[in-house]
């Protein structure tokens, strides 16, 4: 029987893996085992031969590639709670980062996002948010491909040169919107957001490693400093989810999960989220169990998430929580109610007493039914519980079998490659037929080129201009397709 065992209260805990897909929750004070917990967790699918993502959010899940070297306590603590075979042993784990320096660069395109998460992101209101949706559906239009920074920022300046066009067909543009919206892509190259745009692109395939011994692969993603900029954390997380539930076929309830994810600081999710990407987020929580991934939300507090979310999380580790606020009080109380209650434990008065290394625990058993909870010693991973060197990181990650396919960037032609090729084409077309250049337009953006035109005047670049402006009514069909959660409002898979 595939399991895990989390620890040892009245009887040992274990996590049923036929039952891991059915998502679970680690929540507790900061400094009382939540990370251990996680990789003990980690540990135990990877065993199972299941692959896990995991985000590293203080940099010490990165000790999961080391073996530990467990003292005497460590081994007398595993003898007690029956921990079989005991001793130091590394996982096999790949390391990434959307910066590219803790591991191997992880990326997006603009397309695959979609406006949604991008506005999100970028910190857009509505007014903005909708501009940046008829970009996009401009795109899909004209069959411009967006792929990074660059490209979006050659179509928001197309847009904001045929305004009075574009509103006529897909709505007002306003110059102030499409000018608020070019000051936040600053502020996100500024924080380094444009590293995650650009190919090569993820693919998801590469998450799902097993080993040739049959152990599951721990994806390590860096995130000490990406948490930083919680919008960018949580949306891009929320985007790999996404890309999870619209790719993985249906498996039902298989005997193992095929992945399971954990999603540290899981409370950035759902902070100022709109209320239609939160109900899309319920729904992924509910349905992608059936592609056979298990999601673990880790947190200080279970109301840290919405109610309908919290609802189908069937497997709870709860560390201690102290009630010194009426908000930790409040915490204490929610707490207490999610569990199945055990009539030998007062779970409220338990909560507050809990020490470092305990925790209450209730999983699913038999036919899924969650068992009482149970006041529960942890079981001690068997990895290094610290951090690692920038030594030991590099060796891991040369070892690496998927470097050489992201550690180089690609850019091949999209949107900003076509619109500068067509803006000195028609340039060249302009001088080619004595239409004279407009002297105010920059020499550094020929895309003005291309739009300028209005006037008296009537010669190539004009007639170049009408006829986009034209076209972009009428070239349906040539989608660029997004994912579920990046086209919430339409689309559905990348071009």
């Amino acid at each position: 029987m595939h399991q895990i065992l989390i620890g040892k209260g009245e009887q040992p805990v274990h996590l049923q893996g036929r039952y891991g897909n059915r998502h679970g929750l680690i929540a507790g004070a900061t400094g009382t085992g939540k990370t251990i917990t996680m990789m003990v967790l980690a540990e135990g699918f990877s065993r199972m031969g299941v692959p896990v993502f995991i985000a590293d959010v203080k940099g010490d899940v990165a000790g999961l590639s080391q073996a530990g070297e467990p003292g005497e306590k460590l081994k007398t603590r595993a003898a007690e709670i029956g921990v079989e075979g005991y001793a130091g042993e590394a996982s096999p784990v790949v390391f990434w980062d959307l910066y590219g320096k803790l591991g191997h660069p992880v990326r997006t395109t603009i397309s695959e996002m979609g406006p949604n998460l991008l506005a999100r992101v970028l910190e857009l209101n509505d007014t903005q948010t909708g501009v940046l949706e008829v970009a996009f559906r401009v795109a899909d239009d004209q069959g411009l491909l967006l792929l990074d920074l660059e490209d979006l920022r050659a179509l928001l300046g197309l847009v904001a040169e045929t305004r009075k066009e574009i509103s006529k067909v897909y709505g007002l543009v306003s110059p102030q919107s499409v000018s608020a919206i070019q000051r936040s892509l600053l502020a996100l190259e500024r924080d380094g957001g444009d590293l995650m745009f650009g190919e090569p692109a993820l693919d998801l395939n590469d998450f799902m490693g097993v080993t040739l011994s049959g152990r599951g692969v721990v994806n390590i993603f860096g995130a000490d400093q990406l948490v930083l900029k919680p919008r960018l954390y949580s949306s891009f997380l929320l985007w790999l989810l996404s890309e999870l539930f619209e790719n993985l076929p249906e498996v039902g309830d298989p005997e193992k999960p095929r992945l399971v994810f954990f999603f540290d600081e899981a409370h950035l999710l759902f902070e100022d989220a709109p209320r239609v990407l939160q109900k899309r987020v319920e729904q992924v929580v509910r349905l992608i169990r059936s592609k056979g991934v298990g999601i673990y939300f880790c947190s200080q507090f279970p109301d840290d998430l919405p109610g309908e979310v919290l609802g189908q999380l069937g497997n709870r580790v709860q560390h201690a929580l102290r009630a010194f606020t009426p908000r930790d009080q409040k915490a204490v109380k929610t707490a207490a109610e999610t569990f199945v209650a055990n009539p030998g434990l007062d779970v409220t008065r338990v909560i507050s007493e809990l020490g470092v290394g305990e925790a209450l625990v209730s999983t699913l058993q038999d036919k899924a039914v969650p068992m009482p909870v149970e006041r529960t010693r942890i079981a001690p991973p068997r990895c290094r519980m610290g951090p690692i060197t920038d030594e030991e990181r590099a060796l891991v990650r040369s070892r690496s079998p998927v470097g050489g396919r992201y550690d180089t960037a690609i850019n091949r032609e999209s949107a900003h490659e076509i619109l500068t090729r067509r803006a000195e084409q028609a340039v060249k077309a302009a001088e080619a037929g004595g239409v004279p250049v407009k002297p105010s337009a920059p020499a550094s953006n020929p895309l003005s080129e291309v739009l300028w035109g209005k006037g008296r005047r009537q010669g190539v670049v004009e007639a170049m201009a009408k006829s986009a402006a034209r076209s972009v009514g009428s070239q349906l069909g040539r989608q660029i397709l997004r994912g579920l959660l990046g086209g919430i409002l339409g689309g559905s898979r990348r071009r």
